[in-house]
């Protein structure tokens, strides 16, 4: 066979994939022109290999990727397929550089039996072992069920289309894209597969390389009116303790147009936003009014724990009564402890008690926390504070209802005010609202060169 023959039979071969979903989306990912495909001619049974795998560059940073393509064999998961993934891995732990996979498959080839199980493992457990270690985002653009969802789910991110399925079953019970949203498996839901891979490069342009590569830093351009939103935010809280201000505030801190919301359907009282605050890419948590409940728990933890992987700042925004769960309080206080990231906490409104010792306190581990002068920061809900710290006074009123009132009110203003948590150093300052971004911005600066060290051990045993 001639050269010219051969060099015919490769161009073939790449053609064959050149109009294929799985080239397209894996092309869009990346700059153009950046994108080198490896294993192109991989062979799985008479065809070729079920997905589409390289690497290049998003926004000028390296990225390698994979696609499944379901135009062949339905993207069914094969011991080649399995080997062109596990070659992505494995270039990505000797570069340092993160992993987009794109799936849509219907399951695995059950004609290579154990094999195909075998390959199978060897990606959970490749899958696992970068965890950490440099940025993983799934994209799901059709199907992806079975053990594929087991690897997509353990990535840092996944972002899923709104047709696409998603969960352990292969008996037409997984979870459509809605209910992947309101349980929390997906991050964020994108209205078709071609914006499902622009989220994940916009993503990943956010993101550090690797864990040992700091926190980038972006252009940036200023929120419209900041300190007006901040100013009537901080208003709203004052007048109605209960008021729902989490986007404003949020909002308002965020350089504009930088925010990304995560799990927006899960957990909502809590939002969670990767964005940047003056240029640094930072994890901002916003706690709404109102005790916490176990999937805001949840939500928030999972998101520090990925922030303190990749040293990207946590920026946490306090108002909060309590928590509705004690396991998940657990874990969301361990997650604040363990973080060694820079972590900064806002009181905004309530701290009372457990929110403000998990969140906010010492025994989060805070690197600055301050406060804004409407919050009421105290150990017990004010009102049954001065149950037991006024008795005497509640004994002797002769207007429960008018006095008990007064009596609260004066003990919010004083012993549970913002003012006397500074005075006694649990704070390390009282701020106006309108200084809030400034503060940060500051205080970014300040801690990007922190380092801590930790006592010697395999890892911690948070509850899960």
């Amino acid at each position: 066979m001639s050269m010219d023959t051969k060099l015919e039979l490769v161009q073939k071969s790449h053609a064959a994939q050149e109009n294929a979903p799985a080239k397209k989306r894996i092309l869009a990912l990346f700059d153009e022109g950046t994108f080198v495909e490896i294993d192109s001619l991989a062979k799985s049974g008479e065809g070729q290999a079920e997905v589409v795998a390289g690497f290049g560059s998003v926004n000028g940073s390296p990225v390698y990727a994979f696609s499944q393509n379901s135009q062949i064999a339905g993207g069914a998961m094969s011991k080649a397929q399995a080997a062109k993934i596990k070659k992505i891995y494995d270039l990505a732990v000797k570069t340092g550089a993160p992993v987009v996979g794109i799936f849509d498959s219907n399951g695995g080839r059950l004609k290579e039996g154990n094999e195909m199980l075998a390959a199978y493992g060897e990606l959970l457990l490749q899958s696992n072992n970068l965890s950490g270690v440099v940025p993983q985002i799934s994209v799901i653009v059709g199907a992806c069920v079975g053990t594929s969802a087991m690897i997509a789910a353990g990535a840092d991110f996944v972002v899923l289309a709104k047709d696409a399925v998603f969960g352990v079953a292969v008996n037409g019970s997984d979870e459509t894209a809605e209910e992947a949203a309101k349980s929390g498996t997906a991050h964020i839901v994108a209205e078709n597969a071609e914006e499902a891979v622009v989220a994940a490069r916009t993503l990943v342009s956010m993101l550090p390389s690797n864990n040992l590569e700091a926190p980038l830093m972006c252009e940036f351009a200023e929120p419209e009116n900041s300190a007006a939103v901040l100013n009537a935010a901080a208003a709203k809280l004052e007048a109605d303790a209960s008021a729902a201000v989490a986007a404003e505030i949020a909002a308002a801190v965020a350089d504009a147009g930088s925010a990304i919301e995560l799990l927006k359907d899960f957990g909502t009282g809590v939002l969670c936003e990767l964005a940047t605050v003056g240029g640094s890419v930072c994890g901002l948590i916003v706690s709404d009014s109102g005790v916490i409940d176990a999937a805001a728990c949840e939500k928030a933890a999972r998101f520090v724990r990925f922030c303190d992987a990749f040293a990207i700042p946590v920026i946490t925004m306090v108002n909060s009564t309590g928590f509705a769960s004690l396991r998940e309080a657990s874990m969301l206080s361990h997650a604040y402890a363990e973080a060694t990231t820079a972590k900064i906490s806002i009181v905004t409104g309530a701290a009372y008690g457990s929110a403000f010792i998990a969140m906010a306190g010492r025994a989060a581990n805070a690197d600055l926390t301050v406060a804004w002068p409407s919050a009421v920061i105290s150990a017990l809900e004010p009102k049954a504070a001065v149950a037991i710290l006024c008795e005497d006074q509640l004994a002797a009123m002769t207007d429960p209802k008018t006095q008990r009132d007064e009596i609260v009110r004066k003990y919010m203003d004083t012993e549970a005010s913002p003012f006397a948590a500074a005075e006694s150093g649990f704070i390390e300052d009282v701020i106006a609202p309108a200084e809030t971004r400034a503060c940060l911005i500051n205080a970014l600066d300040m801690l990007a060169g922190k380092r801590v060290s930790r006592l010697p051990k395999k890892h911690s045993n948070i509850q899960l």
